[in-house]
């Protein structure tokens, strides 16, 4: 159902709101708290928030967390700052914020589902309150964004980071992998801004950094069976239609071919994917609308929008979120270099947790409902999200959803990250109210999204909560 006018409406009213008691503690020179997600979004929202407070000369702290719990709490209130602003994050933890936090000035700059009414000292901005999915149309990053807006126009430049947190956060559901709902507006500001540019293009990820050849064996979607994975052939493959990989001795990404090679190849690999029995529509997975950061160097990953996601990333899994939050803010020196070796690191340790899980088939069960993978002590806690990220799309059966999770070190508890796909999500699915009932019922936290959502419940717990999910999963399908 497309979103009115008034409610987008409404939604902006809200973050104006936010940003003028924003004002009045900045001009006040008093303390703001910022405290955001570390995920890629998270990061995104924070850098965001970050970048406007810096351009008011406010004074702030900002922090990055895993999640909210009473420790956390804590930390926060022992600055006893006169004012919190939460950013993709809060709305999940209201019943605990309400309870520890009802005498504090607090914002909350959010799209997860709201778990109850927040308490009057709290202004909430999220799209939720306005029937927006926060799922597929406002990421945090975004939420932030216009609030930033509200808070001075120049922000507007911000409008790129917010496509960023988008992208990172697979908001990206619309036909040929367009950004829609109301972060089709942070787009517009954006490509008015000069700093954004979209087109239709193929959707090899590394267009911006990787040889084409070695960008062509690493797509998956679709799997192209005899290239995908075998940079050799993929080589040979570009070669049979003249394409170039090597240029004065510089291989060539996907940024470097013409108009007119990239029209070869898809034709090229149309006919291939036909000739291996596959639909003739699979080919239409590789094409798609590409985020290009014109103002960022040609040849590094801030270039591409979903190369920059994944650097964040990379930061904010690896224990590295300062460095992703420092480039959010324009920091393109030294944590820029560094984030490019956590990068690296990133993806070694991604492809290490990938080949672990294969060694042995019990580590991945299938269940009647699910699929369950267990990470163990071995696969970090930061990590086992991306993990179930890449998994729910390779595993075997599609109309399962996946539930991976790792032990935390030192506190008997397990940290579960659930994936699904949209096929599911349209069937009645939602991953996040299954999290957020299931970890209640055994001491635990969760929430999130109906796609993507996440929990905390104590190791105990573990196989009583494995088989209320399975169980709930199969409930909320049967629906349909």
């Amino acid at each position: 159902m497309p979103i009115k006018k008034e409610q987008i409406h409404a939604f902006i009213n809200r973050a104006s709101e936010a940003a003028e008691q924003i004002s009045k503690h900045v001009e006040k020179g008093e303390l703001i708290h910022v405290a955001s997600h570390f995920d890629a979004d998270g990061l995104a929202a924070a850098g965001i928030i970050g970048r406007a407070l810096l351009r008011l000369e406010a004074t702030f702290r900002l922090r990055i967390e895993k999640w909210i719990d009473e420790k956390i709490i804590r930390k926060i209130s022992a600055d006893k700052p006169p004012l919190i602003i939460f950013t993709d994050l809060g709305s999940g933890y209201l019943d605990l914020l309400n309870a520890k936090l009802s005498g504090h000035r607090a914002i909350i700059l959010d799209h997860h589902e709201p778990t109850e009414e927040p308490s009057k000292t709290f202004t909430q901005v999220n799209p939720h309150l306005h029937e927006i999915d926060g799922s597929r149309d406002l990421s945090g990053a975004g939420v932030a964004y216009f609030v930033a807006k509200a808070l001075n126009k120049k922000n507007v430049d911000l409008a790129c980071v917010a496509v960023v947190g988008a992208l990172a956060d697979l908001q990206d559901k619309y036909e040929k992998k367009k950004l829609g709902g109301v972060n089709e507006k942070i787009v517009e500001d954006a490509i008015n801004a000069g700093c954004l540019q979209v087109d239709t293009d193929l959707l090899f990820f590394g267009r911006e950094t990787r040889p084409i050849h070695k960008a062509l064996a690493r797509t998956t979607n679709p799997f192209i069976p005899g290239i995908s994975g075998e940079e050799d052939k993929s080589l040979a493959f570009l070669a049979n239609f003249g394409i170039t990989p090597k240029r004065e001795d510089r291989w060539r990404a996907l940024r470097d071919l013409s108009k007119e090679e990239k029209k070869k190849l898809f034709s090229g690999l149309s006919d291939y994917l036909l000739s291996k029995g596959l639909p003739s529509d699979v080919a239409f997975n590789l094409l798609g609308n590409v985020y290009t950061l014109t103002k960022e160097e040609s040849w590094t990953p801030l270039r591409d929008a979903r190369e920059f996601a994944v650097l964040l990333n990379a930061t904010g899994r690896m224990d590295k979120q300062g460095l992703g939050v420092a480039i959010c803010m324009g920091d393109r020196g030294v944590a820029l270099d560094q984030a490019n070796e956590v990068l690296q690191e990133y993806r070694r340790t991604i492809t290490k947790y990938l080949g672990w899980l294969n060694e042995e088939p019990g580590r991945i069960k299938e269940l009647d409902n699910i699929y369950v993978v267990h990470g163990e002590n071995y696969i970090d806690e930061n990590i086992i999200g991306t993990v179930s990220s890449i998994l729910s799309t390779s595993l075997p059966n599609p109309e399962k959803p996946v539930i991976a999770f790792s032990i935390v070190p030192g506190e008997e508890m397990i940290k579960i990250s659930a994936r699904t796909l949209e096929i599911l999500t349209r069937r009645g699915l939602n991953l996040g109210e299954i999290m957020r009932n299931t970890a209640d019922k055994y001491s635990g936290r969760g929430g999130g999204h109906n796609i993507a959502a996440g929990a905390q419940v104590p190791l105990e717990h573990l196989d009583s909560f494995i088989k209320s999910v399975d169980h709930l999963v199969q409930k909320q399908l049967e629906v349909t």
